[in-house]
């Protein structure tokens, strides 16, 4: 991936160019998450792509060079008490504020990965922060995918280390998704405290529905 989609920000001045990115919108298990990754113009970080379509291996090693190199990068979660209060769209929104706000740089204008861009402030300060928001983003603006990828690492680890308490779920492998392994396991064993609640009483209740139906 080339610079060319940030190129026509930074060529109209745009110094501070925040790219947004989200994981963990549908997972059964575990917070989502949310990085916010201002890149340096005069730097190039190669290998920068969508974190779905790059290896693990891949993204352990441009995870410390983008933290490196980037002007400023922030993460952030919103918590699974937020997702089941909330919904996950508006915990992921909430996730993202927290990423910019957590910038060390006030961005001059932000790149959300989606098709919805909401409201942004800087820490909590006027006016509205400009922006837009870019379907399939991380495939086309290196700042967005840099941010995919800090959000994937810091959530594919933190789902790990979850790992550690509760092996039976297989949190290490799935990364807290709907896979077969996690769906038998939930149904075997019923859920624990990293699972998202209404998420988790919708699947229950799907597989009343089909029980019943036999």
């Amino acid at each position: 991936m080339t610079h060319s989609f940030d190129e026509k920000f930074w060529k109209d001045g745009i110094v501070f160019l925040a790219g947004i990115d989200e994981v963990g919108r549908g997972p059964l298990a575990g917070p989502v998450v949310a990085a916010a990754v201002i890149l340096n113009p005069k730097v190039k970080i190669y290998k920068l792509d969508d974190s779905k379509k790059l290896t693990e291996k891949t993204r352990l090693i441009l995870e410390p060079q983008i933290k490196e190199k980037a002007l400023a990068w922030a993460v952030a979660e919103a918590s699974l008490a937020e997702i089941d209060s909330l919904n996950i769209v508006q915990a992921t929104f909430l996730a993202m504020r927290r990423a910019v706000d957590q910038l060390s740089l006030k961005p001059d204008f932000l790149l959300v990965d989606g098709r919805d861009f909401p409201t942004f402030l800087y820490q909590e300060e006027g006016p509205v922060l400009a922006g837009q928001a870019v379907i399939k983003g991380d495939g086309i603006s290196t700042s967005i995918a840099a941010a995919s990828i800090l959000a994937k690492v810091y959530r594919d680890n933190l789902m790990t280390e979850l790992a550690n308490d509760f092996p039976q779920y297989g949190f290490e492998k799935h990364k807290g998704y709907g896979v077969k392994q996690h769906l038998d396991a939930i149904l075997k064993l019923g859920p624990c405290v990293h699972h998202r609640k209404k998420f988790i009483r919708n699947i229950m209740q799907k597989k009343a529905e089909q029980m019943s139906l036999v």
